[in-house]
């Protein structure tokens, strides 16, 4: 299986375009998409303010990028089983 995605540098400017609302709607996301496999954040928010004009979220302080890049793994990955 080929995989053409990039993953999402934390100091891309389109993550600049994101607002808390939708960042708040993309931790629901990967929150629903990671339990099958037992990746959950249910207390993940994001932090007030912005570290250069992007939002941080609380897990670590992770930016954005970090959030996207996980859903985007769950997404390609989610209907392959997983090898070890």
């Amino acid at each position: 299986m080929s995989h053409d995605h990039t993953p999402i540098a934390p100091d891309d400017p389109v993550i600049r375009t994101y607002t808390d609302p939708q960042v708040t709607a993309l931790l629901r996301e990967l929150h629903e998409a990671g339990r099958p496999f037992g990746i959950q954040w249910g207390s993940a928010t994001t932090l007030p303010g912005t570290v250069d004009g992007r939002i941080l979220v609380d897990f670590g302080n992770a930016p954005v990028a970090t959030v996207l890049n996980l859903l985007n793994l769950l997404r390609e990955g989610g209907n392959r089983p997983w090898e070890s």
